[in-house]
């Protein structure tokens, strides 16, 4: 389904020529948290490990606590992973909950505080979840992603396939199976949504094929196929301070900016798509620009017919139309949240 764009998204294009700035004003501090741990026992025992520490609050992070978000840490393969989470008023669940993964560069901090105008209206978007009944939770990415060759790739999700264990599916595992039943009250529904933007969104596509026996939709907005793209993180001196090199698609090796970059005759590179128990694949709708200059349509369209010949049934995709090619158009959107809420309600039986 295509839409003209509303006309409040000028604004954000304008936010987006500064866009290099945004990647200073996102990154999360990097400081060592205190936290050792117990005293030693006696009779000679060994001190027990302590686990790790997370990061300190970023300045970012108490502004959505002092907003009423609550902080968890949750412990995975040495790390300390971070979520922020709210209820909505009432405190139960009454929509279920909404799992939302930021993009590429950015922190979960990004859904609730606005601090730069680009991404106000992912903050309208949790607003509005929480408003309509919903629990929201917001995954942060860790800064240790390395490309096929083991270069760092910056503050970005772990989404494409690589021969190495993937930092961020146990994390979304622990997320789901047990983070979210332990902070689910009572009286509350039991559906959880999955989102994300850019990166965020290849990552939830990848998680709804790995946990789709969990997950009531998926709703990626700007992103492709996580299964069918490699990532060349060697420095580019166009890099923003935290993210480094470009995505390539498997099949044309084009950057994924270019236009048409994603149409292969075939796609002989695809991987292996992850399979979730009983093979559940959730039901899935895209949100995108078509005039997207970060990543091309066609990569979005690659997702659509990969998701189709794995055994996802996607719904007409929700496709904004308007002005030239820009990057701008790469950004979450004010058009995207009340279809992306209403597909979400859809679900609930």
């Amino acid at each position: 389904m295509r839409r003209p764009a509303s006309t409040s998204t000028p604004a954000v294009r304008t936010a987006a020529r500064w866009a290099g700035l945004l990647g200073t004003l996102l990154l999360a501090a990097a400081c060592g948290g205190g936290g050792g741990g117990a005293s030693s026992p006696t009779g000679g025992e060994a001190p027990a490990p302590s686990a790790p520490a997370a990061a300190l609050p970023t300045p970012q992070e108490l502004q959505c606590q002092a907003a009423g978000w609550q902080r968890e840490v949750v412990v995975v393969a040495g790390r300390a992973r971070l979520v922020l989470w709210k209820a909505p008023a009432g405190g139960a669940w009454r929509q279920g909950a909404i799992v939302v993964m930021h993009g590429g560069g950015g922190t979960h901090t990004n859904f609730c505080v606005a601090n730069v105008a680009l991404i106000a209206p992912q903050v309208r978007f949790t607003d509005q979840a929480l408003a309509e009944g919903f629990a929201v939770f917001l995954l942060d990415s860790s800064d240790q992603v390395l490309d096929p060759v083991g270069r760092l790739c910056g503050k970005i999700w772990d989404d494409p396939v690589n021969p190495r264990e993937n930092l961020d599916l146990p994390f979304i595992d622990q997320v789901l199976g047990a983070l979210l039943p332990a902070r689910r009250p009572a009286g509350s529904r039991g559906e959880v949504f999955l989102t994300g933007l850019s990166s965020g969104g290849f990552m939830a596509l990848r998680a709804a094929s790995r946990f789709g026996d969990r997950i009531a939709a998926l709703a990626p907005v700007s992103a492709g196929d996580p299964y069918g793209w490699v990532r060349d993180c060697a420095p580019l001196p166009t890099d923003r301070t935290n993210v480094f090199g470009v995505g390539r698609d498997a099949d044309t090796g084009r950057t994924m900016s270019e236009p048409g970059a994603c149409a292969a005759p075939v796609f002989a590179r695809e991987q292996p798509w992850d399979t979730s128990p009983g093979g559940v694949r959730p039901p899935v709708r895209q949100f995108h620009h078509e005039a997207d200059g970060i990543l091309d349509r066609s990569c979005v369209q690659r997702a659509a017919v990969q998701m189709a010949a794995n055994g996802f049934r996607p719904q007409a995709p929700f496709e904004l139309s308007g002005p030239p090619r820009d990057a701008a158009w790469h950004y979450w959107l004010d058009d995207y949240n009340t279809p992306i809420l209403r597909f979400f309600a859809a679900q609930i039986r």
